[in-house]
């Protein structure tokens, strides 16, 4: 069956699933999970271990396991953070799918995830295939937003080529004719994101995999979603403190 979603929002049962008299077992079981990650255990055993421990049911294992990590990649996120003061005149390059989707949940009212190493991150997933929702162009507005409210000097946007309609969206995003921005789409943007930003170029991702390769990182989703003027009451579970 085709993809009929037109919001990025929340799971039937999420309201549920992440009310707050969940919030405490969530945050203990990401514990949990992060203390046996820093100590080398592997992380699909581990979840299924702390998961049946704890009676989770399938979406709450995955938040937990998106935001758990060790102690080692904890401090090592937290300390390649760059802070919201200074972007001003950096070249920012963007993990595009990894914001726009995260801001499109929040506008969604979908569950968000402030997670331990700090991040935030959203439940949804794409499975290969992007849909443009409903909040589309809301989300890249307020990422506009940001950017200017930050005072960045340009912003690279990077799309998966093999995630379907990413072409599409580029040319929307090209269609704004937002100064400084320049919207490619490429085979691996998690390998350039990672591997290949000059000195003093931020890359703006939630994306583990690539922060754990050491880029100078913001987390831009956060930033956009902190300073949307108003947005529907989505769940967020906090594990900061995990």
């Amino acid at each position: 069956m085709p993809d009929q979603r037109r919001h990025r929002g929340a799971h039937p049962e999420d309201g549920a699933l992440f009310a707050p008299s969940a919030h405490a077992v969530l945050r203990t079981a990401c514990g949990e999970l992060s203390w046996l990650l820093s100590r080398g255990y592997p992380v699909v055993a581990t979840t299924a271990l702390v998961g049946d421990r704890h009676r989770l049911v399938e979406r709450q294992r995955i938040a937990v396991r998106r935001a758990a990590c060790s102690d080692r990649a904890r401090s090592t996120r937290i300390a390649q953070r760059v802070a919201a003061g200074s972007w001003q005149g950096r070249e920012v390059w963007v993990d595009g799918f990894n914001v726009l989707v995260t801001a499109e949940a929040a506008l969604a009212g979908g569950v968000l995830l402030r997670c331990r190493d700090g991040a935030l991150r959203d439940m949804a997933s794409m499975h290969g295939s992007y849909r443009r929702m409903e909040e589309t162009d809301a989300a890249l507005d307020a990422v506009a937003a940001t950017l200017r409210r930050h005072h960045v000097a340009s912003a690279r946007w990077l799309f998966d080529r093999p995630v379907s309609n990413s072409g599409r969206l580029a040319e929307r995003l090209r269609a704004r004719n937002e100064p400084g921005w320049t919207v490619e789409v490429v085979e691996d943007p998690d390998r350039v994101l990672a591997e290949a930003p000059p000195p003093g170029v931020i890359v703006a991702t939630a994306d583990a995999g690539i922060l754990d390769r050491g880029p100078a990182a913001l987390d831009l989703a956060g930033h956009v979603v902190a300073e949307l003027e108003s947005r529907p009451a989505g769940q967020l579970v906090d594990f900061t403190d995990s």
